[in-house]
C-alpha cells in the first residue's frame, strides 16, 4: 500500500465516478428484472457480451460509429429478451425462483459456447478513437469513453426511472411487481408487462454492453465478470431502485479507482468484494431500498 499524491488521488477520485457511470449502465437491466419480475437473472452477463458482439460486427460491416449502431442493436437484444422471457421464463415462473435460476443459468453456459462457436473465443475490442483518447482539465486527465458512458448513464437511467414512475405504462409495472394476482384481476396483462419489462432490460444491457465493449477489451466468457458487478451495484443502490443503481455505479466506480491506486489493479475484484460483503452485514436492503418484513 502507498499514499498517493493529491493530483492522482484527484484524477482517481473523478475517473472512478465516470466508470461508475458505465457500471451502472451495465448493471441497469439486472436491476429492473430483479426488481420487477423477482428473477435472479444469471444470463445477464451473456445479453451484455451480445450486445458487445453486435456493435462490434456492427463496425466491422457498415463502418459506421457503434454508438449510431445502438439504434439497430438495442431493438435485436431487445426483441432476443422479449421471446426469452415471454416462451421461456414466464411458464417457470409458478414453479418457484430456482426454476427460472437454473434456467438462465444453463442459458448462460449454452450462450457462452455459442459465442465461442461463431466468433471463437479472442478477444476483442470495439475500436474508436474516443475510446484511447482523454480530456485534460488542468493537472488531471479523464477518459472520453467514461464522459460519454456517464452522460449517457444519466440520461438511460433518468428516462426509465421516468417511464416507471410517470407513465401509464410504469404503473403497471409497479402493480405487476407489487401483487401479480391484484393486478390481473384489474385488467393488466402480467405476462405481456413481464416480457416488455424483460425486453427493455435487455435492451438497457446491451447499450451497456457497447460502451463496455469501446472501453475494454472482452471476449465469450467476458459477461460472468459483469454479471457479478452488477449483483454488486444493485445490492448497494438498492433493490428495485433504478436511481440507486447510478448511485451505486458510481460508488463501485470510486471505491475500485481509488483501491486500484493505493493497493494495485490486482486487487480489484477483492476490494468490490469487501464493499459489497459491509453493505450486506450494515444495510442489506442497500442505500434505497425498502426494509422488507
Amino acid at each position: 500500500m502507498h499514499l498517493p499524491s493529491a493530483v492522482a488521488a484527484l484524477e482517481a477520485l473523478l475517473q472512478g465516478i465516470l466508470i461508475g457511470g458505465l457500471y451502472a449502465v451495465t448493471a441497469l437491466g439486472l436491476s429492473l428484472v430483479l426488481g420487477v419480475l423477482r428473477i435472479i437473472n444469471l444470463v445477464h452477463g451473456e445479453l451484455l457480451i451480445l450486445g458487445a458482439f453486435l456493435g462490434y460486427e456492427w463496425l466491422e460491416w457498415t463502418g459506421i460509429d457503434p454508438l449510431v449502431g445502438l439504434l439497430v442493436v438495442v431493438p435485436c437484444v431487445a426483441a432476443f429478451g422479449f421471446v426469452l422471457q415471454r416462451y421461456l421464463l414466464s411458464p417457470l415462473l409458478s414453479f418457484g425462483d430456482e426454476a427460472p435460476l437454473l434456467t438462465t443459468f444453463g442459458l448462460s453456459i449454452i450462450a457462452q459456447n455459442i459465442f465461442i462457436l461463431i466468433f471463437t473465443g479472442n478477444s476483442r475490442l470495439i475500436e474508436r478513437s474516443y475510446g484511447v483518447s482523454g480530456i485534460t482539465l488542468g493537472p488531471v486527465t479523464l477518459s472520453d469513453i467514461y464522459l460519454i458512458s456517464f452522460v449517457i448513464a444519466v440520461v438511460l437511467i433518468g428516462g426509465v426511472h421516468l417511464l416507471v414512475t410517470r407513465t401509464s405504462f410504469g404503473r403497471q409495472v409497479r402493480a405487476s411487481a407489487e401483487d401479480p394476482v391484484a393486478a390481473g384481476i384489474v385488467g393488466v396483462n402480467v405476462q405481456w408487462i413481464f416480457a416488455v419489462t424483460f425486453a427493455l432490460a435487455a435492451g438497457c444491457t446491451a447499450v451497456g454492453g457497447v460502451l463496455a465493449g469501446t472501453a475494454f477489451s472482452f471476449d465469450p466468457t467476458s459477461g460472468t465478470g459483469y454479471l457479478l458487478t452488477g449483483f454488486a451495484i444493485v445490492i448497494i443502490g438498492g433493490l428495485g431502485s433504478i436511481g440507486g443503481t447510478l448511485v451505486g455505479g458510481v460508488l463501485v466506480g470510486v471505491v475500485e479507482s481509488l483501491g486500484a491506486l493505493m493497493f494495485g489493479e490486482g486487487y480489484l475484484d477483492f476490494i468490490g468484494l469487501v464493499v459489497l460483503l459491509v453493505f450486506l452485514a450494515l444495510r442489506p436492503q442497500g442505500l434505497f431500498g425498502m426494509t422488507r418484513r
